[in-house]
């Protein structure tokens, strides 16, 4: 049994249970966010420029989502968002980029920067 404390004594007990309710699925939302968007700070403060910019970091989180699918690529979404995050600048196609990756077997390859000592 739950006990819900209000002072609000115009509300029904169902109301407050359901606002409770409510508010328990914000808090998972914003959970959600802090996990896959990748949203450390907000850059601005009004309610257009926070909407602007979990509106542009679920854009993001879908393309990448539907890119993995249209390519079958095994990797993660975080992995996959490393790899474009490091590539940004670079003219290359996406299915190239991403097809010749090999996320296995990177810590197998010679390293390519020499030894200082």
């Amino acid at each position: 049994m739950l006990v819900f404390l209000t002072n609000n004594f115009d509300l029904s007990a169902k109301t407050v249970t359901d606002l409770y309710k409510q508010r328990w699925q914000v808090e998972l939302f914003f959970k959600w966010i802090k996990q896959n968007l990748r949203i450390k700070t907000f850059y601005g403060t009004s309610e257009n420029a926070v909407k602007t910019q979990i509106w542009i970091a679920v854009s993001v989180y879908l393309m990448v989502a539907i890119i993995k699918k249209r390519l079958q690529i095994e990797a993660s979404l975080y992995t996959i968002l490393q790899i474009l995050s490091v590539s940004v600048f670079e003219r290359t196609e996406l299915n190239r980029i991403l097809a010749f990756y090999d996320y296995k077997n990177r810590s197998n390859e010679k390293p390519k920067q020499l030894n200082l000592f």
